[in-house]
């Protein structure tokens, strides 16, 4: 993988799993489904983190390229 777009990969994966998380969990309430809904709840907890990951990868990548 390029390494100028490393960060953009993972912060639109962490996206991706955060909807796909918003949806199982909005699911599961509708279907009153806790296992569904925790779920969701760790879906969107790991896009989080992806996103998070993204951002330091962009950021220690435009302080080592000055």
């Amino acid at each position: 993988m390029d390494r100028n777009t490393e960060g953009w990969s993972d912060k639109i994966k962490g996206a991706v799993n955060q909807a796909k998380g918003e949806a199982k969990d909005q699911w599961g309430n509708l279907t009153d489904d806790p296992g569904l809904q925790a779920k969701g709840k760790w879906d969107k907890v790991k896009g989080k983190v992806q996103e998070e990951i993204g951002e330091w990868k962009e950021n220690t990548r435009t302080r080592t390229d000055r």
